[in-house]
């Protein structure tokens, strides 16, 4: 995927009819076999400019730790929230992520004027809230988010390959990889595996 730096045009335009505390959020963890979805919600300084800022998936991770802090030391006010494997498992990962991203904005103080969200709606926020087609890689605000949920989530992983090693949390942070999907074979699911993800259809293309 080509790195493309996000830009504020969106927030600007949005500043400019009213909207001063314009937040962007974004989820990160969706596919994965194992281990929390992430989302992070950010309200920039229109003052402090981030150079840098993109999708958090085209960002190496040294840069994303450095823009990380950058982020959480110059914004007007940040958040994250996660849900578990349970609760994808009792919802779905569609509604345990939005649901990540609402406590995630009524977490912020304080609270946003407008939230652009990557893509979807949120449901049951008390503020305007715009969906973003792409959103991460065209708002400076959302793709903030997306660094900020995708190294506290990557950092909860390391956590969790401490805790167990045997799975390799800390080298493809809960993705299906090759070696993931093999340990999984070996070892069955532990307690951080969402077991409504159908993983056995990917054992067979090991063979």
């Amino acid at each position: 995927m080509t790195r493309v730096s996000a830009t504020r045009t969106l927030e600007n335009a949005l500043r400019r009819v009213g909207f001063c505390l314009v937040a962007g959020t974004d989820e990160v963890g969706r596919g994965c076999l194992a281990g929390p979805v992430t989302a992070g919600v950010v309200i920039l300084d229109p003052d402090r400019h981030i150079p840098g800022l993109a999708d958090s998936k085209v960002v190496p991770a040294d840069e994303r730790d450095e823009l990380y802090a950058e982020i959480t030391r110059h914004a007007l006010a940040w958040s994250v929230a996660s849900s578990d494997p349970a609760t994808i498992d009792r919802l779905n990962i569609h509604w345990a992520s939005l649901d990540a991203m609402r406590r995630a904005v009524l977490a912020l103080d304080p609270l946003p004027d407008i939230v652009l969200v990557d893509a979807f709606r949120i449901p049951n926020l008390p503020m305007a809230q715009r969906g973003v087609r792409k959103g991460d890689r065209r708002c400076a605000a959302i793709a903030a988010a997306s660094i900020v949920a995708k190294v506290t989530r990557d950092r909860m992983m390391v956590t969790l390959h401490e805790q167990d090693p045997r799975y390799g949390f800390g080298r493809h942070k809960g993705y299906a990889t090759p070696e993931h999907l093999a340990a999984v074979a070996q070892h069955g699911y532990s307690e951080v595996h969402r077991r409504s993800f159908k993983a056995a259809t990917l054992f067979d293309t090991m063979a």
